[in-house]
């Protein structure tokens, strides 16, 4: 099966410290990054969001494809060898069939959360409280279509991400 690790010959790649910060939330770097062995850890403020550790996953392409500062921070967890594409841009408009795997592996994220979404309403479908509401805001945010400028927190606590 075709992995982005196809692409990466004559990319350099590095090797990176335990606990070394390979993207950091809120800030651009341009860069693609594609997992050559070892485990990254994704935070979004100080929550763990999930843990890479299969060869060829990506780090960096929201940023890229959204025109947007890094939506989360990466963090090596052991030693960590990685690809590193300094123009993610440009390396993207020049490799449409890496294009096309970052969006099959982005089609099964949606996927993923679409399917969620369904349950949630199953489970709380009638409950007319705050969880059937969740299921409301997931659909709006998971089906628009037109950019829409969203602020990710919480009207009760603006500090939570």
């Amino acid at each position: 099966m075709a992995s982005l690790l196809d692409f990466c010959g004559d990319m350099p790649l590095s090797t990176v410290e335990p606990g070394t910060e390979l993207l950091t939330e809120g800030h651009r770097t341009g860069r693609l990054l594609v997992l050559a062995k070892g485990r990254i850890e994704i935070l979004r403020g100080a929550t763990q969001v999930t843990m890479l550790n299969e060869p060829g996953s990506v780090l960096g392409e929201m940023s890229i494809m959204l025109d947007e500062p890094h939506t989360a921070t990466a963090k090596a967890v052991g030693p960590v060898e990685i690809y590193v594409i300094e123009d993610g841009e440009t390396f993207l408009k020049e490799n449409p069939g890496a294009v096309f795997l970052m969006m099959r592996t982005l089609a099964k994220r949606l996927n993923s959360a679409t399917t969620y979404l369904v349950d949630l309403k199953r489970q709380f479908a009638g409950e007319n409280n705050h969880l059937e509401m969740v299921g409301e805001v997931l659909e709006s945010l998971i089906f628009q279509q037109q950019r829409r400028e969203l602020k990710p927190g919480s009207d009760r606590d603006p500090r939570l991400p």
